[in-house]
């Protein structure tokens, strides 16, 4: 399946701006890349089985700018588990203070920056 390196770096850097977000130390104007990288039917699945529209996400985000200072995340195991066209399904693992969840994410890949169309995060 193509796309993994694009897909692998996406979600690389999709988390590094969290991270940088969260803690306070991201540039106010990092956030409206990170808004534009959600497609605008983007919904989410909380750990705890909450589903989330885009608007509900990013203001969540938004507003939790500088709450979790020293946060460090790590993306591990990253697999690209299917594709079609323009489509990618990608798996991975998010580690925070020691505690993972797993992720599934659906993106569109087509030339450009991919773009984030679901996440599933348990």
């Amino acid at each position: 399946m193509g796309g993994g390196p694009v897909i692998a770096a996406e979600i690389v850097r999709h988390h590094q701006v969290i991270e940088r977000w969260l803690a306070g130390t991201a540039a106010r104007d990092e956030f409206a890349r990170f808004a534009g990288a959600h497609g605008p039917a983007f919904t989410m699945v909380t750990p705890d089985g909450r589903a989330l529209a885009r608007e509900r996400v990013l203001a969540e985000v938004e507003a939790a700018y500088g709450t979790a200072p020293g946060l460090v995340i790590e993306i591990r195991d990253i697999r690209v588990v299917a594709g079609e066209g323009s489509l990618v399904v990608a798996s991975y693992e998010e580690w925070q203070g020691g505690r993972g969840r797993r992720s599934s994410a659906v993106l569109r890949a087509d030339g450009g920056a991919p773009v984030w169309l679901r996440l599933h995060e348990t």
